[in-house]
């Protein structure tokens, strides 16, 4: 009995699995017009995908190099370029001093450096001056 019912059972599921596959082939071949849309619409968005993260990606940035020219033609030394990023950090002279291991009388020589070499009269338009000529970012 247990063999006969095992195989009404396979005899059912196989039927079931025939019935099951002529109805997807009658509609495919009923939709076949909406099948290749569909498959080119998704060629398309993998083909958009693809060039987005490939083709359109942004550049990697450029390292940032100070503008040396300006440096240059404003005759600024590297220990002032230190005391114009401390500038630009919001730091006071005490804590530039402290941070640089240099005196207090020291950086401000060198801050009066350069609110003379950038043509500022406060620490503020030396920094925007700085930006403005590419020496800081």
């Amino acid at each position: 009995m247990g063999k006969r019912v095992l195989l009404y059972g396979a005899l059912l599921a196989a039927g079931t699995l025939l019935l099951q596959w002529l109805d997807y082939q009658r509609l495919v071949r009923s939709h076949i017009g909406d099948l290749y849309i569909f498959l080119i619409a998704g060629g398309f968005l993998a083909l958009g995908v693809w060039l987005g993260v490939r083709g359109i990606a942004r550049p990697a940035p450029r390292a940032f190099d100070g503008n040396p020219q300006a440096v240059a033609a404003l005759g600024l030394s590297p220990r002032e370029l230190e005391v114009l990023d401390e500038l630009l950090a919001g730091r006071s002279n005490q804590e530039i001093a402290d941070k640089l291991g240099v005196s207090l009388n020291t950086v401000k020589t060198h801050v009066a450096r350069l609110l003379e070499k950038l043509r500022a009269k406060r620490r503020g338009d030396a920094v925007a001056r700085a930006r403005e000529l590419g020496i800081v970012k």
